[in-house]
């Protein structure tokens, strides 16, 4: 009986420890692959983008493209009205004729003696003239084919068939995307971290679920001395037309990576005092003497009666099965979810992740088993 009895109250021990522990997540130390890197946002935004404009006025006759479509540099968007235009190149075309003939006669006139210098300079110089005059109308004629003057999409259609076009008046917008670019303006410090030609990792909301790669295209050599930040353009080509000019975008440059290397959660970490420290789960018994002896006083001042604490040896509280000790860590590379372990923790020691803010050195816990 008095067996039994001794039994029941080791279980009721135990079943006590438990119920001051304090319940936490926590997870082993384990090896990945850890990249270092800057993350920034950005506004998509075309490599180039130009605005259609019309030299010559007219009435628009013809509209070749439409918002959507892709043009090649040179290609004919629209076209004007040029019967003006034609009529004014023979009108010089006309005079020139006539200005070469007359020069031709002067010349020969000028070589018999017939012709003063004076009048002959005089003819030519008016035919030269009228050179300029033929090829100005035949440039303005060629304006009023309205040409893309670089490659892109036409993100913009300004006006109808049938408007009377002004000198200067837009006529479609030119985004080239191909490349899109992203500006980051990125602190003083990263200065040295970061280079052309480094990976760029990017996501957009309207495409949570897909990473699109880039590759940093330019960096700028000077520092804005009002903000502290220098520039990064970043370039992505999407084949399929999938990012959009205008897009916000959340962007990570991995300037640095190391494989295999020890690795916990972010959330483990406790940052304070200029000190980098976890929570790490330690089984009671393996805790030195004097942890043990520290945690056994610890839970026997915890008690509310007013009884006499027990006698050294005598009726001391039981070792819980779990204990929380603070440990310094020296930490290296991060991402968004995981940090690096260059010193303090060994592969399969476990942290605590969740319930730290109820945790002090030496609590004792209950550990619920994390997901990484």
């Amino acid at each position: 009986m008095a067996s039994c009895g001794g039994d029941h109250g080791g279980a009721k021990a135990e079943e006590a420890a438990a119920d001051t522990s304090v319940p936490v997540e926590a997870v082993p130390v384990s090896r990945r692959s850890i990249s270092a890197s800057y993350s920034g946002t950005a506004t998509l935004e075309p490599e180039s983008e130009a605005q259609v404009a019309a030299k010559v006025s007219g009435v628009l006759l013809k509209l070749l493209v439409e918002e959507g479509d892709q043009v090649k540099a040179g290609q004919v968007l629209a076209k004007l009205d040029d019967e003006n235009p034609r009529l004014n190149v023979a009108k010089a075309q006309a005079t020139l004729r006539k200005l070469e003939n007359d020069y031709r006669r002067s010349s020969e006139m000028f070589e018999r003696k017939l012709l003063s210098v004076e009048q002959n300079d005089k003819i030519r110089y008016d035919l030269e003239t009228q050179r300029a005059t033929y090829d100005l109308a035949r440039l303005e004629l060629s304006y009023t084919d309205i040409v893309a003057p670089i490659s892109g999409v036409i993100s913009r259609r300004l006006v109808k068939v049938g408007n009377f076009i002004q000198v200067n008046q837009a006529l479609f917008q030119i985004d080239n995307f191909d490349p899109l670019l992203a500006v980051l303006n990125v602190p003083e410090r990263e200065l040295n971290t970061l280079r052309a030609g480094q990976l760029v990792n990017m996501r957009v909301d309207s495409i949570p679920d897909h990473v699109f790669e880039g590759r940093i295209q330019r960096i700028s050599p000077v520092v804005d001395s009002t903000t502290g930040t220098f520039r990064v353009t970043c370039e992505f080509r999407d084949a399929s037309g999938r990012l959009k000019s205008g897009m916000f975008g959340r962007l990570e440059i991995v300037y640095a990576k190391h494989d295999d290397v020890l690795t916990i959660p972010r959330a483990a970490l406790i940052e304070e005092d200029g000190e980098t420290a976890v929570f790490q789960v330690v089984a009671g018994s393996s805790l030195s003497a004097e942890d043990k002896e520290k945690l056994i006083k610890a839970k026997q001042d915890e008690k509310k009666d007013d009884a006499k604490k027990a006698e050294p040896g005598k009726d001391k509280p039981p070792l819980p099965a779990f204990v929380a000790k603070r440990r310094l860590i020296k930490v290296g590379y991060g991402d968004s979810g995981f940090v690096e372990i260059l010193d303090g923790l060994e592969e399969g020691d476990r942290v605590v992740t969740l319930g730290r803010s109820a945790v002090r050195d030496g609590t004792a816990v209950q550990v619920l088993e994390g997901v990484q």
